[in-house]
């Protein structure tokens, strides 16, 4: 199923089950979704909703029980972890909650490190660059026991972005980080992305995240629905997380 010159990510009646004792656990319901190139997606809902086990799927970590992912024209769904693994390398970045830095790395050596495995050329001048972009060039020679929790993230940004990838897949961005520290965050993502020109997913428990990308899809108990106001947003957020927002944003 070639994909049409503006679409980059499209999926088509998936699924994903798991067993679980005696019976079938459905995680995700028939899921079809389509990502324009260079668009931003946010993926929300509350949790056990389903929408990690579908970024896991978008991004080749993991295959569906049933249905297609086409990336870049790639049949994720019928390929091999080798040949996912490689498509990653060429085409995605992630950026993680727990941000999943290599301890025993400097910054710029973690930031250098896809491109390294990718065999690009130039790697620290493009880290280096990257950390610049980050606000953390005097940080280059430090360890991540060294920085703090938004110092770590922005690391791991500049990491998700030296290869350049088309796609960039964040799971809870700012999960982990105080209000001014995770808005700074938001803030660096979308600017890098829009200079990049590079296609954004994210999954998000925020709102207010959310809201500030160009589309925004729910997920309730497996299946997927489209909404794009701010409002129906908030609206397929749990009230207690809701409460939580409201607290650490006031």
């Amino acid at each position: 199923m070639p994909l049409d010159s503006e679409v980059i990510l499209k999926v088509s009646a998936l699924t994903k089950s798991v067993p679980l004792e005696d019976k079938i656990l459905e995680l995700l319901q028939p899921v079809n979704l389509s990502v324009n190139a260079g668009e931003s997606l946010a993926i929300v809902g509350s949790s056990g909703s389903g929408k990690t086990t579908l970024l896991s799927i978008l991004a080749g970590l993991d295959i569906p029980t049933k249905g297609e992912v086409y990336l870049k024209n790639y049949p994720l769904h019928q390929l091999n972890e080798e040949q996912r693994s490689q498509v990653r390398a060429e085409h995605v970045g992630f950026i993680f909650q727990q941000f999943l830095l290599v301890n025993s790395l400097t910054a710029l050596e973690n930031v250098m490190l896809p491109a390294e495995l990718a065999n690009l050329p130039d790697a620290k001048t493009k880290g280096l660059e990257l950390l610049k972009q980050v606000g953390l060039s005097e940080r280059a020679s430090h360890y991540p026991s060294q920085l703090s929790g938004g110092e770590q993230q922005r690391v791991a940004i500049a990491r998700a972005f030296i290869t350049r990838p088309d796609i960039l897949f964040a799971d809870e961005p700012t999960g982990n980080l105080d209000a001014k520290t995770g808005k700074h965050i938001e803030d660096l993502l979308f600017e890098l992305n829009d200079k990049l020109g590079t296609t954004l997913v994210l999954v998000t428990h925020d709102a207010k995240l959310a809201a500030r990308c160009k589309r925004q899809v729910v997920m309730d108990s497996g299946f997927l629905t489209e909404n794009r106001s701010k409002e129906s947003v908030q609206g397929n957020i749990s009230a207690a997380e809701q409460g939580h927002f409201a607290s650490i944003n006031e």
